[in-house]
C-alpha cells in the first residue's frame, strides 16, 4: 500500500475500541512490557497503537527504520517471529535488532486483511526473558491478529458504505436542483422565443417591432446558449476532467470587444465602458478568457443599477493579466458573498431576474484554471469583480 495511506491504516486502527484491551492483556499476560499494532510496508514501519510500560518512547504514529526491525522479516518471510531470549537463541543470538534496542524477549506475527493483502504485524518485546515461545500465546496473538483484521476489514466496508452514501446524497441534490434550475431558468426564454414566433406567424409586425422582437430572440439565444455551455463545464468538472485549456500567445483586444459587442447588443440601453492597455500579447486560452469575461459582464448587466455605466478595464503586462468589471447599484449581501464562487449560489436577484447559479462558479474555475485568481468586492457604491492571471508569455 502506498505511503500515503499511512494515516488513514492509522485513523481506523485507533477507531478500533478493541485494540486497546488487546494489547493491555497481551502485556499481563506475557509479562512484556511494550506491545504494538506496527503498520509494515517494503520501505515503512509505523506504530498505529501502542501500549508502553516500559517507556520504550514510541508513540502512535512513530516510526522506527523498517530495515532495523524483525517485522521486516516477518513480511518478508510471511512467519512470526517468536523468541523468548536472544541471548539463548541459536538463529537470532548476535541480530542487529535486539542489539540495538536492547531487547531479550520479542514475539510478533502477521496480520493479514481480506484477500490476502499483508497489513503489518502485532508484536511485543521487553528488556528481560519471556516465556512466549509456546502453542498458547502464539495461539493468542495469531487469534487477536485475525481480530483486528476482522475489525479492520469492518472498518473499511463501513468507511466505504459512508462514502458511498454521502456520493449518493450528493448526486441527490444534484439532480434535484439542476431539475429545479432548468424548470425554472429554461421557463421566460423559451417562452419568449414562443411568444415571438406566434406574434411573427400572425405577420403583425411592423418595422420597430421586428427591431424589437429581434432583439428578444437575441437575448433568450444569449441567456439558453449560456445556460448550456455553464452546465456543460459543470458536468465535466464533476466528472474530474476541469476546465481543459488551449494556452497560446494571444491578443485579447478583439476578444473582449466582441464580447462587450454581444451584450451591447442584447442590451442596446445600457452603457458599457471598455479601456484597455494591451500592449503586451496574454498567455491564456482567450476563448476561456472570453467566457470568463461574458459571464462576469452579464452578470453586472443583470444585477447592476440599470441607469448606472458598467466600467472594464483590462491591462496585460510582461508578468501579469489583469481585468475588472464594476457596476453601480446594491451591495451583495455579506451571506452571499461568503459561497459567490460556489456551484448554484445564486446573486442578489431582483423579481424576474433568473440564474443558474453556475456563471460566477464557471469564472471562478478558468481563472484558476490559468493559474489566476478571481475576487470580487462590492460596498453601497459599487460592486467589482477582478481576474488577475500570471502572464508567462516571455518565461
Amino acid at each position: 500500500m502506498n505511503t500515503h495511506t499511512i494515516p488513514a491504516d492509522i485513523k481506523a486502527i485507533t477507531a478500533i475500541t478493541a485494540i486497546p484491551v488487546i494489547l493491555d492483556v497481551i502485556c499481563r499476560t506475557t509479562g512484556m512490557g511494550f506491545a504494538t499494532v506496527a503498520r509494515v510496508t517494503e520501505d515503512r514501519w509505523v506504530a498505529c497503537a501502542v501500549k508502553d510500560n516500559i517507556n520504550f518512547g514510541l508513540k502512535v504514529g512513530g516510526e522506527l527504520k523498517v530495515e532495523t526491525t524483525l517485522c521486516h522479516e516477518v513480511r518478508e518471510f510471511r512467519e512470526e517471529i517468536v523468541v523468548d531470549d536472544f541471548e539463548l537463541d541459536s538463529k537470532y543470538k548476535g541480530h542487529h535488532t535486539p542489539l540495538l534496542y536492547g531487547l531479550r524477549s520479542y514475539i510478533s506475527v502477521p496480520i493479514w486483511l481480506k484477500g490476502g493483502r499483508f497489513f503489518g504485524t502485532l508484536c511485543a518485546i521487553d528488556p528481560n526473558p519471556a516465556a512466549v515461545n509456546n502453542p498458547e500465546t502464539i495461539g493468542m496473538f495469531n487469534l487477536y491478529a485475525e481480530l483486528i483484521s476482522m475489525h479492520f476489514d469492518n472498518y473499511e466496508q463501513l468507511e466505504a458504505a459512508q462514502t458511498s452514501l454521502s456520493q449518493e446524497k450528493e448526486i441527490a441534490v444534484l439532480r434535484e436542483q439542476f431539475i429545479a434550475v432548468l424548470s425554472h431558468d429554461l421557463r421566460n426564454p423559451v417562452g419568449a422565443v414562443k411568444n415571438v414566433a406566434q406574434l411573427m406567424h400572425r405577420g403583425r409586425l411592423d418595422e420597430a417591432g421586428t427591431k424589437r422582437f429581434a432583439g428578444v430572440l437575441l437575448n433568450s439565444h444569449h441567456r439558453m446558449m449560456g445556460l448550456i455551455n455553464n452546465l456543460t463545464d459543470f458536468a465535466r468538472g464533476r466528472m474530474g476532467a476541469g476546465i481543459v485549456l488551449q494556452q497560446s500567445a494571444e491578443q485579447m483586444e478583439l476578444p473582449l470587444r466582441h464580447v462587450v459587442e454581444e451584450l451591447q447588443l442584447i442590451w442596446p440601453e445600457r452603457e458599457i465602458d471598455l479601456q484597455t492597455d494591451l500592449e503586451h500579447p496574454v498567455y491564456c486560452d482567450s476563448k476561456r478568457v472570453a467566457q470568463l469575461f461574458s459571464n462576469l459582464l452579464g452578470n453586472a448587466l443583470i444585477h447592476g443599477a440599470a441607469d448606472g455605466p458598467i466600467l472594464i478595464n483590462a491591462e496585460s503586462g510582461p508578468n501579469k493579466f489583469l481585468l475588472f468589471i464594476q457596476n453601480s447599484g446594491k451591495p451583495i449581501p455579506e451571506s452571499i458573498m461568503a459561497n459567490i464562487f460556489q456551484p448554484f449560489a445564486k446573486g442578489h436577484e431582483k423579481p424576474g431576474q433568473d440564474g443558474l447559479g453556475l456563471g460566477l462558479y464557471i469564472a471562478s474555475e478558468i481563472a484558476r484554471a490559468h493559474g489566476g485568481t478571481l475576487e470580487v468586492r462590492s460596498d453601497d457604491e459599487t460592486t467589482i469583480f477582478t481576474f488577475t492571471t500570471p502572464n508567462n508569455i516571455y518565461q
